[in-house]
């Protein structure tokens, strides 16, 4: 744990809790893409599996189970609670263009062939295009809400920060591991031109 790690995590918790804030106290799902969420909720769900098998510590465990709930409960209030303003024309994101190739990648590249790890791995590179469909949904209409950009701004930080926390543990404790670093990178990337944007606007 580093400075850098906990300030990631707590970007990433307030991204999706501004999320959530945004939907509940609007009653609405306007602008909000129901394909990334699914894409999140994949993401954690694959990569957390390790709950029932790998104790690490108790704020590991705390944030793994909120933000599986979080992402879940999320997926529950589009597609259920306030699917009447739900805009599915305009989130019109093939999914099938992000998963095919990332489950190809991750039984090709991955740390050790088993199943929890591939899973992790799947994980990981599916984080890094997630965002894709919120991006396009937002290019298509031209226009996002002042606190649909707020949690993508959050988002962004939360991975700028753990490249940070990837450089630090690197000149630290001499950990790198590549997977997570690349993925990383290229999903931060696509964020850059998202926070020009936020940042002149």
């Amino acid at each position: 744990m580093n400075i850098f790690r906990i300030l990631g995590d707590v970007s990433h918790l307030l991204a999706i809790i501004i999320l959530l804030l945004k939907i509940l106290k609007s009653k609405s799902c306007a602008g909000i893409s129901g394909k990334s969420q699914i894409l999140f909720a994949l993401v954690f769900t694959t990569r957390y599996l390790d709950l029932f098998t790998n104790f690490i510590s108790v704020y590991n465990t705390v944030m793994k189970v909120i933000f599986l709930i979080c992402a879940y409960v999320t997926v529950y209030m589009i597609y259920v609670k306030f699917r009447k303003t739900f805009d599915s024309e305009n989130d019109s994101f093939r999914l099938e263009f992000l998963l095919v190739p990332v489950t190809g990648l991750s039984f090709l590249e991955n740390n050790s062939f088993t199943p929890l790890e591939i899973l992790w791995t799947f994980s990981i590179y599916l984080e890094s295009v997630a965002i894709l469909p919120q991006l396009f949904m937002i290019s298509k209409t031209g226009e996002a809400e002042t606190i649909t950009t707020h949690y993508l701004f959050f988002l962004g930080l939360y991975r700028a920060l753990y490249i940070a926390n990837w450089v630090w543990r690197y000149h630290t404790e001499n950990f790198y591991d590549q997977i997570a670093v690349v993925s990383g990178v290229v999903q931060t990337i696509f964020y850059c031109d998202f926070f020009y944007l936020y940042v002149t606007k």
